[in-house]
């Protein structure tokens, strides 16, 4: 792995952690939220560029579903970044001063709304490229053999983290905030600041091994149904060989073709 290359995960991990800070509004308060969220837009912006080859290869991209799927996530999160910047321009207190008050509070519900939707977009694009980061965690901890016991493990520990998801969820809300609903449920940072932290990771924990597995299943219907298809064209292709003088094979496996005879087998 290439410094250039390992520099561009530590941003973007970088830039993940400090969208998770952004969501603890009411522990970090107003000025720790807009410095976190001027540094996310800085390294988005910075990825971006790293990424701009991704772009430029964008009209020759394939067709296939997972390609659709990776374009259609990139501009949906694409989307909710650019909801979160121009909602967080007119209901910044740093620009208050200079800036005429246009935030109100459908202005803070929509803000509150794309940063919950780039939380569940970022999740499932980590999803998608989830065997691309095991095989880099692989080549960092130096694991080159498989192990079944180390699989076992780390599906069971993805089975716990995935079930806290679902009940952190229900506890956060995550639903009512996913679709701009009113809501005074909001987490009580005087009880306690980590566990809003652990219910958020598990919230994404559950999207990213959910998509992980959803794209594991799609990839191995698709290859049954391949399997399934090339089965039956050989099928078709032996039956019409009579009628076509194709070779077939005879039952006692030397091959034949249409109006000759089988030879026998030379002498050893």
């Amino acid at each position: 792995m290439s410094r250039t290359f390992a520099f561009r995960l530590w941003l973007d991990g970088l830039a993940a952690v400090l969208l998770l800070f952004g969501l603890s509004y009411w522990w970090l308060g107003n000025l720790p939220h807009e410095l976190a969220g001027t540094a996310m837009f800085v390294l988005l912006i910075a990825h971006n560029i790293f990424n701009r080859r991704w772009y430029r290869n964008l009209p020759r991209a394939g067709r296939e579903p997972r390609s659709l799927a990776n374009v259609a996530v990139t501009a949906g999160l694409l989307l909710a970044m650019l909801a979160l910047l121009a909602t967080s321009i007119p209901i910044s207190h740093a620009l208050a001063p200079v800036l005429p008050p246009w935030g109100g509070f459908t202005v803070r519900q929509i803000h509150t709304l794309a940063a919950y939707w780039a939380l569940v977009i970022v999740a499932i694009h980590l999803g998608m490229r989830w065997s691309r980061l095991m095989g880099i965690g692989r080549q960092i901890f130096g694991l080159r053999s498989t192990s079944v016991a180390r699989t076992c493990v780390l599906r069971a520990v993805t089975a716990a983290i995935a079930a806290y998801g679902v009940w952190s969820c229900l506890v956060l809300g995550l639903g009512m905030k996913l679709t701009m609903q009113m809501t005074l449920d909001w987490w009580n940072f005087e009880e306690s600041v980590a566990g809003f932290f652990f219910h958020v990771a598990a919230v994404a924990g559950l999207i990213i091994a959910g998509t992980y597995y959803a794209l594991k299943l799609i990839e191995l219907a698709r290859h049954s149904r391949l399997r399934g298809a090339r089965d039956e064209v050989g099928r078709l292709v032996l039956e019409r060989a009579p009628r076509h003088g194709i070779l077939r094979p005879s039952r006692s496996g030397n091959s034949v073709s249409r109006g000759s005879a089988a030879h026998p087998p030379e002498p050893t």
